[in-house]
């Protein structure tokens, strides 16, 4: 995984190219910023020899509140009190933020050309991101990264998105008077995590992010070649399905989940529900493995990492580990130091796997 650590694919960089210089500083100061659909994580990060260290880190939810249709400037009021909220509890001292984007508006891809020349990549990267990408390129950033180009060939990396959704997580950063100096991807952010956090392995490694809207499913082997998808059939999906099998409402069967009320609530439907809507998400992993293991004709996964807010949910990694032995629950900060005694400390101990992805933005080098 040598190249998500030491490259960037980026999607976005501040528009001032001259802020370092500017700033007068040698490594500019950022944190990730993780923004979700259900909760705003933020970490910061320092680095020297013995590693990374968490210096602040923050967790808030967002709020559900009823929006009026069509009035533009009530649409994401809760996401960004949300941030606010977050950025007053972590104490961030920097307005450099590092965000990331998931779902179906982003593509992650491996390409592979015949010997080119150089001023031909672009023109192939780009044509290659047309052919393959499910929404129009054209009303989209499309950035690559070269892994090798040799006399024989040129493999990369390439990710796009689409400007709907970069202007969007952009608005709530600008709105919040920060600068969105990087926009990376979810999943990239994820293996930079870990790799960043755990010991190198040439096995073929998987994480599993549950969050609300998204299941992110990041893969990577002993080729280095990183392999992201993200599934619609995540936490909010699998809430949904309990509620309506047994006919209550979405919202008390989330509190629940959550630890807020006596799980003896839980009568024998919603825990078959539970397990049938986990069934569903089983079956979209199996899926995605196995395509995997048919296009790479890898070797088996060894261990799957699962993190994220719903991993948190009691039962949950059992249930999984009913079809993937090799499961493991995954909080990185396990591996990354903190101060025990400072405010956020009991937030990386309880609610460390759902940081993952924010702690991975944080390793972004700018």
């Amino acid at each position: 995984m040598k190249w998500i650590a030491e490259q960037q694919v980026k999607l976005k960089k501040f528009a001032d190219k001259n802020w370092k210089r500017k700033l007068n500083v040698g490594r500019l100061e950022v944190f990730g910023l993780d923004i979700g659909t259900s909760a705003i994580k933020i970490v910061q990060l320092d680095k020297n020899d013995s590693g990374y260290r968490v210096t602040a880190a923050g967790i808030a939810a967002i709020e559900e509140k009823i929006e009026i249709e069509g009035n533009d400037e009530n649409s994401g009021s809760n996401v960004l009190n949300a941030i606010r909220k977050c950025l007053r509890s972590a104490g961030i001292q920097t307005e450099f933020a590092v965000c990331g984007v998931c779902g179906p508006e982003v593509m992650v891809r491996h390409f592979a050309f015949p010997q080119l020349l150089p001023e031909e990549i672009n023109g192939a990267v780009m044509l290659e991101a047309k052919q393959v990408s499910p929404f129009n390129t054209d009303d989209g950033v499309v950035d690559y990264q070269l892994i090798s180009n040799d006399t024989n060939s040129v493999n990369g990396i390439l990710v796009a998105t689409t400007n709907k959704l970069l202007k969007e997580k952009t608005r709530f950063i600008e709105s919040s008077a920060l600068h969105s100096i990087l926009v990376d991807v979810d999943g990239l952010a994820l293996l930079n995590c870990f790799r960043g956090c755990q010991e190198y392995t040439a096995e073929t490694t998987a994480i599993l992010n549950i969050g609300s809207s998204y299941a992110t499913l990041a893969i990577v082997s002993n080729d280095d070649l990183p392999f992201i998808r993200d599934l619609t059939f995540a936490g909010k999906a699998i809430i949904e399905y309990i509620a309506s099998n047994g006919n209550v409402p979405a919202g008390t069967v989330e509190s629940i989940l959550a630890g807020h009320e006596n799980p003896d609530k839980i009568n024998p439907s919603l825990r078959e529900g539970m397990e049938a809507a986990c069934n569903k998400l089983i079956t979209d992993v199996t899926e995605t493995l196995r395509y995997y293991a048919i296009r790479n004709k890898s070797e088996t996964i060894e261990k799957i990492y699962v993190c994220g807010g719903f991993a948190l949910v009691d039962g949950f990694i059992d249930l999984l580990k009913t079809q993937f032995p090799a499961v493991v629950l995954w909080n990185p900060f396990e591996k990354i130091s903190y101060d025990a005694s400072a405010p956020y400390a009991e937030i990386l101990r309880k609610k460390g796997p759902g940081m993952a992805v924010a702690a991975g933005l944080a390793m972004r080098a700018i």
